[in-house]
């Protein structure tokens, strides 16, 4: 009889495989109705809250010794601000991919969904029971959606084969990015926290989840409150 042991293995990406580390943003600046977030491309662009400073500052301290190989933002300053600690500590430049900007909220962009949400907007309850973003008007719709995050992960996995990178984007992008790895409902993964790490290993078409909203760096319990998408 053989006396080989075969024990179980820790995950290792395939060859040629990218590791997506999705970080979202930190907390942003507080939407007040009589003052709209100044706006990018038609976005809403605030800049971090203070909490989302710290934020920034704990998930820098969490990379940095990650043997992370390259940065990607957005063009929305709340991404490179999140991104600014870990590019000090390793040096590297971040690349901007517009493409995995936020979802684009129609008339309800510049920090209107914050308070819609607050007030019981009946869009709002239509919204997840749809799973769809475009009940709000002007929105963007899943498949516009699914398409150009889509394009940007190709893209990233053909630039960055084999290697890891650290993607500072948004909760709406994540929650897209999970649901098409996963083969799962549109919002399944939405409500990831601020300043949270999901991990993706994209190999050609086959993306495979190894974390979702990981928050070890910022607090001692499974979670830290979220809150409405932004």
């Amino acid at each position: 009889m053989s006396t080989t042991e075969y024990r179980q293995s820790r995950f290792v990406p395939p060859p040629g495989a990218t590791e997506l580390l999705l970080v979202r943003h930190g907390e942003s600046a507080a939407a007040r109705p009589d003052r709209l977030f100044p706006l990018v491309d038609g976005q809403g662009d605030p800049e971090l809250a203070p909490d989302g400073v710290v934020q920034a500052r704990r998930v820098g301290a969490r990379l940095a010794g990650a043997g992370v190989d390259a940065i990607y933002v957005t063009n929305l300053r709340r991404t490179a601000q999140t991104a600014a600690p870990l590019v000090e500590a390793t040096g590297l430049a971040a690349v901007v991919e517009r493409d995995l900007r936020e979802v684009h909220l129609g008339e309800w962009e510049g920090g209107a969904l914050r308070w819609k949400v607050a007030e019981g907007d009946p869009l709002v309850a239509r919204m997840r029971a749809e799973q769809r973003w475009d009940v709000i008007p002007g929105a963007e719709g899943l498949d516009a959606l699914r398409e150009r995050i889509g394009a940007a992960v190709r893209r990233i996995h053909a630039a960055q084969p084999g290697r890891r990178v650290a993607v500072f984007t948004h909760g709406g992008v994540i929650a897209q990015v999970l649901a098409v790895a996963t083969g799962a409902e549109p919002f399944a993964f939405l409500g990831a926290d601020n300043g949270s790490l999901s991990h993706v290993v994209v190999d050609g078409d086959s993306w495979r989840v190894r974390r979702f909203n990981d928050t070890a760096h910022l607090a001692g319990d499974l979670s830290v409150a979220g809150e409405a998408q932004t």
